[in-house]
């Protein structure tokens, strides 16, 4: 069975968290969907990148999908903080028991709906304060059990590699781990 991932944006995401999961887990050949929490398909990141996402939240349920990432950058990650359809999501996911992942300020999505509250989790320092009910821990990545959390940009790769470790067998992760000559 294949698996369905769905990358939130938001106006003001960063760059690098949100392309780089999205880079390694193409690579693996994983269904990934990027989806716009506004109404327009282009999404500005917080570097003043444009990205044409895949398709708006509007246009698109996401009950169907197996992760659900969370990039952070500011005002991006308050920004899908700030969304009923994205904390619909996310409740969702959690109930299921489906992987959620969120990178640098993208936790406090999480906290902003009571979501994995105990579990252990990373983020970036300026979002430390937000995250009272979790195990906030001073690791790059960490994964408790559906929830992956990482930092911050200079850590979206072995954020993208820990999702697609989630999701893939082993030799898919060495095949994209020697392709990107990690290994």
């Amino acid at each position: 069975m294949s698996k369905k991932v769905y990358l939130l944006l938001a106006e003001g995401f960063e760059t690098i968290e949100a392309l780089t999961p999205l880079d390694v887990l193409r690579r693996a050949k994983i269904n990934v969907e990027t989806v716009s929490i506004t109404p327009s398909v282009a999404v500005t990141s917080s570097h003043n990148v444009q990205v044409a996402a895949d398709t708006t939240i509007a246009a698109k349920k996401l009950d169907d999908g197996d992760v659900l990432i969370i990039p952070g950058g500011f005002p991006g990650y308050d920004n899908l903080g700030k969304s009923p359809e994205v904390a619909a999501a996310v409740k969702d996911y959690f109930a299921k028991g489906k992987i959620i992942a969120a990178i640098c300020g993208g936790p406090t999505v999480l906290a902003r709906n009571g979501v994995a509250e105990g579990f252990e989790v990373t983020c970036h320092s300026s979002a430390i304060e937000a995250m009272g009910k979790y195990r906030v821990v001073n690791l790059p990545v960490a994964h408790d059990r559906n929830i992956i959390t990482a930092d911050g940009a200079g850590h979206s790769l072995d954020f993208g590699l820990e999702i697609l470790r989630s999701i893939a067998d082993g030799e898919t992760v060495a095949a994209v781990r020697k392709a990107m000559e990690l290994d």
